[in-house]
């Protein structure tokens, strides 16, 4: 396992999708696991610390979603541009191989039966909180946070540090037509 790996505290959690990256949905059920890529997710609460995702109809991992009750969000890095791309682009459905095609390792948490994406900023491993209206009507999903996890090389004490890592463990901002931007500078006032 990666040495740069660390929890985060959970009253803390909901900073590592804060600023609004593109994620990774990860979910496994009867043996099969898949990777996603989402947009949208958003933080929704701090106690317990909840969060949203909308995770399309069509998709193979909304099904593992809704079929186990479990699922990990995780903050691909600048690195991870082209997996990214291929596991929002690939389907399950339609190539077994997915997951391999994109070049996605997966590794284990300890406590947790799910697929984590190697690699990663973040790690938020979430409850399924049923809402079915919401789910049908909206694709919209609502997770609480069990667990997290940050690469302390760029998140800790809570807080992103994206000024002083390495560029390539930047955040990913999908804004439409394969085109994404790395996080960029910070700003106080």
């Amino acid at each position: 396992m990666n040495p740069h790996i660390a929890p985060v505290d959970l009253a803390k959690s909901y900073r590592l999708i804060n600023h609004g990256p593109t994620v990774l949905v990860s979910a496994r059920h009867g043996g099969v696991d898949n990777v996603m890529s989402a947009a949208w997710c958003c933080a929704l609460d701090f106690a317990p610390p909840k969060l949203t995702v909308v995770l399309d109809k069509a998709t193979a991992t909304r099904a593992l979603v809704e079929q186990s009750g479990m699922f990990v969000i995780q903050i691909p890095t600048a690195a991870q541009l082209q997996l990214t791309h291929q596991v929002g682009t690939l389907s399950l459905s339609t190539n077994a191989d997915k997951l391999a095609a994109s070049g996605v390792q997966l590794f284990g948490m300890e406590g947790f039966d799910l697929p984590f994406v190697d690699g990663c900023a973040g790690w938020l491993a979430c409850r399924l909180i049923p809402e079915p209206h919401n789910q049908q009507a909206y694709d919209l999903f609502i997770g609480e946070i069990v667990g997290a996890w940050s690469d302390t090389r760029v998140f800790s004490d809570g807080h992103w540090h994206f000024e002083d890592a390495d560029p390539a463990l930047r955040s990913l901002h999908y804004v439409a037509g394969g085109q994404f931007y790395a996080i960029g500078e910070g700003l106080k006032i």
